[in-house]
């Protein structure tokens, strides 16, 4: 298994399920070149070009992306597979409204990965809405409304990218499968 969103075996990373993953890389550096995201993620360059182009993440300052574009970057890249590009960004957008301005923000695209890495370490196998609940109040316990709602909007959301890649991983069993039939 990899950290979310990337190549990196989880082995690899810090943290439950790859939450350290992206302070460990920021620690060293003010922000990654598009050769190095394209390292972590396996994105080819037009992918992410296109991504900046189409206005689903903002595009780089100095040729070097931020912590919080690499999050979206990585959020989108678990996603694809199993939710058309459309749907990721008005997703991501429900959450924090207009993907190219952070001021209407209801929070950082760095602290999103984090909780997504958290909740799906703590749910680990598990489906039932019981456990993904639990998970998410769990794991957001220390998230702060900036506005009313936000909480309720967050919650949803984390409940739809955790069942996206609950999918992803079915998909990927279904097909690896499909494979030893031949």
């Amino acid at each position: 298994m990899n950290v979310p969103g990337t190549v990196i075996p989880i082995e690899k990373s810090t943290g439950p399920g790859g939450e350290g993953f992206l302070n460990g890389i920021f620690a060293a550096t003010s922000g990654l070149m598009l050769s190095q995201v394209r390292e972590i993620t396996g994105l080819d360059a037009p992918a992410l070009q296109n991504w900046v182009k189409r206005g689903f993440v903002p595009p780089p300052e100095g040729k070097r992306y931020g912590i919080d574009q690499v999050a979206r970057i990585l959020v989108i890249n678990m996603l694809r597979d199993v939710m058309q590009l459309e749907k990721i960004a008005f997703l991501l957008s429900y959450l924090n409204g207009n993907l190219l301005d952070t001021s209407d923000d209801i929070i950082p695209e760095s602290v999103l990965y984090s909780y997504i890495c958290r909740i799906r370490y703590a749910c680990g196998g598990a489906l039932s809405e019981k456990d993904v609940e639990k998970a998410i109040e769990s794991c957001t316990g220390d998230y702060v409304e900036k506005i009313p709602g936000a909480a309720q909007k967050l919650h949803r959301a984390l409940r739809i990218i955790l069942l996206s890649l609950k999918s992803a991983q079915l998909k990927k069993e279904a097909e690896n499968l499909l494979a030893t039939l031949r």
